[in-house]
């Protein structure tokens, strides 16, 4: 959430810690958004994406508020951040296609100005059926832009909230396999056993992608539980076992859901690996892939990694080994982006 990062404190912090607290506080900010003060916010972002060898980033853009001041600028910045970062934008109706007045509207909008991905919130929506409504029409809007999908699903602890099902059916109905992610998906944390048992391969077998994001989910997650309390996290090892392509996400930092966050997608990792409890050899180094190579198949960028005829992006970390890379969460000795050094650090001794 681009849009919103680096806002923390403003105009308060999030008392509660609550995901719908967050939201709420993210509408009382809106409306003091200047053009200038997002864009300088996601360029400071950018420098620190960069120094952590973050070259390739997807953020979600607010599209409720009709000046649709945050997707100018946030398009502002993808331009400007070109050369060293690809800046994918979602069009994000943060409060609701069906919910919010001027969503459904507004989400056409941005996508005509630029911007690449269709987003959604179908369990911030008044009713369940509306959010079945919403997932049927974005994945309609994606299908006939030639657009990808990408909407925040089932961000709750709720485990009547099954959205992830019809994403799962339009996914396969409309041709659009390979091109959608559903993030979040904590509901399935509390659903019934016997229902995942169906819902996972029918996620899998329309070939969507699942992304969790460790950090805020096992942060806003699980507040109104006593004990014992829920991880917040979707379930994660399942869906590797099936096949399912699982990479792992920032989501938030510094903004009204989240007042930590680096830009460091190794923390991202670090977290995953310990909340999913992956932790033999094998699963530790997947864990690493899964904020590299998977999550730039999700985003659908064939020109990064290291082979021939790539785009001669990489990071070099000081580490021996992927795993060791996670344990230390190893430097960033030297970032290159496009064959050009964008960032480097001397090697501590």
């Amino acid at each position: 959430h681009m849009d919103a990062t680096l806002s923390y404190g403003i105009p308060r912090i999030n008392a509660s810690g609550t995901l719908l607290e967050g939201i709420s506080l993210w509408g009382e900010l809106k409306p003091l958004l200047t053009h200038e003060a997002v864009r300088d916010r996601a360029l400071a972002y950018c420098d620190w994406a960069v120094s952590m060898g973050l070259l390739a980033i997807r953020t979600h853009v607010d599209v409720c508020d009709d000046r649709l001041l945050a997707v100018e600028a946030l398009l502002e910045v993808k331009k400007t951040v070109a050369p060293y970062i690809d800046l994918q934008l979602v069009a994000f109706p943060q409060d609701g296609f069906y919910r919010a007045p001027s969503a459904r509207e507004n989400t056409i909008r941005a996508l005509d100005m630029g911007v690449d991905i269709v987003g959604g919130i179908p369990h911030f929506e008044r009713t369940m059926a509306d959010g079945t409504r919403s997932v049927t029409e974005l994945c309609e809007i994606a299908a006939r832009r030639g657009l990808m999908v990408d909407l925040h699903c089932d961000e709750t602890d709720d485990p009547l909230s099954r959205h992830i099902e019809q994403l799962a059916y339009e996914t396969q109905r409309l041709g659009l396999q390979g091109k959608v992610a559903g993030s979040h998906l904590t509901s399935m944390h509390s659903m019934d056993n016997y229902y995942v048992s169906k819902l996972l391969p029918l996620i899998a077998e329309a070939g969507v992608s699942v992304i969790p994001n460790p950090l805020i989910n096992i942060m806003l997650q699980g507040r109104h539980d006593t004990f014992p309390k829920r991880r917040g996290l979707t379930r994660v090892k399942e869906m590797l076992a099936l096949g399912i392509r699982v990479g792992w996400g920032q989501d938030c930092v510094l903004d009204p859901w989240y007042s930590l966050g680096t830009a460091d997608m190794l923390d991202v990792a670090f977290m995953g690996l310990h909340v999913a409890q992956m932790s033999s050899p094998a699963e530790m180094a997947r864990c690493f892939d899964m904020v590299t190579n998977v999550n730039a198949a999700i985003m659908g960028l064939d020109h990064l990694g290291l082979a021939v005829g790539k785009r001669a992006s990489l990071v070099v970390l000081d580490a021996g080994n992927p795993v060791e890379a996670l344990r230390l969460r190893a430097e960033r000795l030297c970032v290159i982006a496009r064959g050009k050094v964008v960032a480097e650090r001397t090697k501590q001794e």
